[in-house]
């Protein structure tokens, strides 16, 4: 009677346990790996480069903790118009990418002088598969969408980069069934 008392409660936690490894390899496969790219920043001047990555990365982190994803982040930057899908692939696959994002900021109202901006910002994103397919992009312009005279820059690159992302997943939920949408 011991040994099928022995028996059934060994099967029991060889049962269990076997069940809690499939959920967690469950959970990890639906976390995805997005790798984002230095947004390009238009127009091409130096002093404002580092100012903008930095507010970009800063909204796409406070967007991304609240996801079922991990952002990844290379310090490269790509042409927004002309992307090489082979290049795109390879940084997906060096860095164990499911997604990348190719970000552009760019600063409108510059014509005055050289050196005189306005605080409105035009956030566009273009999002790839791993393999380097294009599947669909979106932008926000923080003056069109919500009339935003006042405020810094950074603030601006802020809300155009949460606008910019969940118009990406307003696609996504269009183009694909509601049990790949998650990005």
């Amino acid at each position: 009677m011991r040994r099928i008392l022995f028996f059934t409660a060994f099967s029991t936690f060889l049962l269990i346990g076997a069940t809690s490894v499939k959920a967690q390899k469950n959970v990890d496969n639906k976390i995805k790996k997005v790798l984002y790219f230095n947004p390009e920043v238009e127009p091409d001047i130096e002093e404002i480069k580092e100012p903008t990555n930095h507010a970009f990365f800063s909204a796409v982190s406070d967007n991304v903790s609240g996801r079922k994803n991990k952002m990844l982040k290379t310090e490269t930057q790509i042409s927004f118009d002309s992307i090489d899908k082979q290049t795109i692939s390879d940084y997906c696959l060096n860095n164990d990418a499911d997604f990348a994002i190719v970000p552009k900021v760019r600063y409108f109202k510059v014509g005055i002088g050289k050196y005189v901006f306005s605080n409105q910002v035009v956030v566009s994103m273009k999002l790839f598969d791993a393999a380097g397919n294009f599947i669909t992009e979106s932008d926000y312009d923080t003056y069109r969408k919500n009339m935003r005279l006042l405020g810094s820059a950074e603030n601006s690159i802020k809300i155009g980069t949460n606008g910019a992302i969940k118009g990406i997943l307003k696609k996504l939920k269009k183009i694909r069934p509601s049990s790949e949408t998650e990005l």
